[in-house]
């Protein structure tokens, strides 16, 4: 009878297979074994939600980023550049692909007026803009402060908003390299939601697969077309059917959605049907699951005993400010109206592990699960340079460069909280994917053979199957294995033996140049034939030989010195790996089942920025240290 759990800690070289696709490994024209392989052995690293000066409303207008998409590409791609302050900077690794996905708002409109773009001044709007604007650059006094304010609400002629879209495209396609750099045309739809006023996120990072000669054809359709999702869709679905080409939508920052991200209706209030839960799995095959704006794996008031859901969380956004000594986290907890029913209504359609369970249970009722979504991370930079490392953060938004205050600096000057430093230095999507091509990496976003990572470049990979066994775990061949015998993260696995319970196969690599690994733990997600709804967290391989079994294993502990912004890795482990039977299963219920991996304790950024600075001791309730993880996309369970 085989062990529910059995972990492997081994030499580095057992796993190098997991590390092919950091090395560029290929296979020459002779015998091998491999010769035949059909399954994705790289992992390629990328950045799929960038603003540069093209997003008007915020990167441009807010600090005045004209750092334009040209240097975002090029900073991706290993480059030198120079930041809007004047500093020299330098992503630490290229990545393997990029989105650029300015708003689709206003997409271009100030940079261009900035240039005195030739043939924006041919438009007679056009050319009011940018008389207005010079005028304001002369001279800030109420009038031309006035004039320009109405200028900028004159319509421009769509051929123009045309134009600034072909020029996106054919940039994107100019900077693709198949096989050694991949870029998406995108764009991002933008909407405050349903509840006008009430900040609701809705945002959506849309990314075409193909080039100029089909994106080129259709104009990005925004927030001002239209607020609600179902009808961006239909946008979508139809550009599919007419030029042939795939695009999808990815939700991003749902932790900001207040409520409306993950709902069960549809945006009108509407019930939800099959066609409508058909229509989103097809559309949003991913989600964004971490980036600087917060981390939306999961809310500590939904996972009570998830010693590890309170990460990154914002407590601060609409009216709700951090209370370190009450796990609900809500000042306004304290308010005798404060409704906590409510909040945890609203709180399970903006995370991610909620909405997987949520999905649960519309896929009972609908035949379909609107919610089977894999996870990415990304950056949501705003100042056009891609980097998720803590000791490499280059801000959210070009107000706040990288100064001995930016921490206790304000997120927004007309804002009282969030302060910056509550801002996260996160993350990035990794993609398993057979080669660094637009083909390659968008089928595996499609397939959902990707994960997040709020900025390691930690290796992880997952297989659900019926009958791995022990010494799968160490094996030096462990993807061929994991293939063979059962599905990857995005799958669904598929009905096994009576009375067998699914074993899970997971390694999981640190990043070469990061910090040792603390844990790999399971998520596991159900629902009951009575219709509930639970969760469990299984640590299933843990460093240091501190051994698997009880729910509360002791933590690693830390070698973090905060003022030095240092760390070791004395503690955790390189890799680690193991074979799970799932201990619990029922047959009945339907499941799902993610990977979360564990750093051990590193500084975060605002430590490296007090050290850089010399700032000194910060205040009390800036977070100096944390705990970097990745995420997988699930595995489901269908009875």
């Amino acid at each position: 009878m085989q062990n529910e759990l059995t972990p492997f800690r081994g030499p580095a070289r057992r796993w190098l297979p997991l590390l092919v696709g950091l090395t560029g490994n290929a296979l020459a024209d002779s015998y091998s074994p491999d010769a035949e392989r059909d399954y994705p052995t790289n992992v390629y690293w990328g950045d799929t939600h960038v603003h540069t000066s093209y997003s008007t409303g915020d990167a441009n207008f807010l600090g005045g980023n004209d750092v334009t998409p040209e240097t975002a590409y090029r900073f991706a791609l290993g480059e030198r550049v120079t930041a809007k302050n004047g500093m020299v900077a330098r992503i630490r690794k290229p990545l393997d692909f990029l989105v650029i996905a300015d708003h689709a708002e206003g997409l271009g409109l100030a940079y261009e007026m900035q240039q005195a773009d030739a043939e924006l001044a041919a438009t007679d709007n056009g050319r009011r803009r940018i008389e207005a604007w010079q005028a304001l650059q002369a001279s800030s006094s109420e009038d031309t402060v006035r004039a320009f304010r109405a200028a900028m609400r004159l319509p421009i002629d769509p051929q123009y908003h045309r134009t600034i879209w072909q020029r996106v495209v054919e940039r994107a396609d100019a900077f693709n390299e198949p096989g050694a750099f991949t870029t998406f045309a995108g764009y991002e739809w933008s909407s405050l939601g349903a509840a006008m006023g009430v900040f609701g996120n809705l945002h959506r990072v849309v990314v075409f697969r193909d080039g100029a000669d089909k994106t080129g054809t259709i104009t990005p359709f925004s927030a001002t077309h239209s607020r609600n999702p179902e009808d961006l869709w239909a946008f979508l679905a139809d550009y599919k059917a007419t030029t042939g080409g795939d695009v999808l939508a990815i939700p991003h920052n749902p932790n900001l959605s207040n409520g409306e991200m993950f709902a069960r209706h549809t945006f009108d209030g509407g019930e939800a049907t099959s066609q409508w839960a058909a229509l989103r799995q097809v559309i949003e095959p991913l989600v964004e699951a971490t980036q600087q704006k917060g981390d939306s794996e999961a809310h500590p008031v939904l996972s009570p005993t998830d010693e590890f859901a309170d990460f990154e969380t914002w407590h601060s956004w609409a009216g709700y400010t951090r209370d370190p000594g009450d796990h609900i986290c809500c000042a306004a907890r304290k308010d005798p109206g404060f409704d906590e029913q409510a909040f945890r209504r609203q709180k399970q359609a903006d995370y991610v592990r909620p909405a997987l369970k949520t999905g649960l249970d519309l896929a009972a009722a609908l035949g379909v699960n609107p919610f089977k979504f894999g996870v990415i991370g990304s950056t949501d930079t705003h100042v056009s340079f891609p980097s998720a490392d803590n000791d490499n953060y280059w801000a959210q938004y070009p107000n706040t460069p990288p100064s001995a205050t930016r921490p206790t600096d304000r997120f927004s000057p007309s804002w009282q909280r969030p302060l910056h430093w509550e801002t996260a230095a996160s993350g990035y999507a990794a993609v398993w994917a057979h080669e660094n091509t637009r083909d390659s990496i968008f089928a595996a976003m499609r397939r959902r053979e990707v994960y997040a990572t709020t900025g390691p470049r930690i290796t992880v990979r997952v297989f659900a199957g019926w009958n791995f066994a022990a010494d799968d775990a160490a094996a030096p061949n462990v993807s061929r294995i994991g293939y063979a015998k059962g599905v990857p993260m995005g799958g669904d696995l598929a009905h096994g033996p009576a009375g067998a319970s699914p074993t899970f196969l997971v390694a999981a690599v640190r990043d070469p140049d990061g910090a040792n690994l603390d844990r790999i733990q399971i998520i596991k997600g159900w629902r009951t034939s009575d219709g509930a709804l639970h969760e469990k967290v299984h640590d299933v391989a843990l460093s240091d030989d501190r051994e698997v079994g009880a729910d509360d294993a002791p933590a690693v502990g830390s070698t973090v010195n905060v003022a030095n912004a240092s760390y070791t890795n004395e503690i955790g482990d390189p890799e680690l790996a193991a074979v799970w039977r799932d201990p619990a299963f029922d047959p009945a219920d339907y499941a799902f089942y993610y990977v979360r991996v564990l750093e051990i304790p590193t500084p975060r950024w605002p430590a490296y920025d007090a050290k850089y600075f010399g700032a000194g001791k910060l205040p009390d309730e800036v977070r100096v240290v944390t705990q970097e993880r990745a995420y997988t996309s699930a595995i489901w369970y269908t009875p």
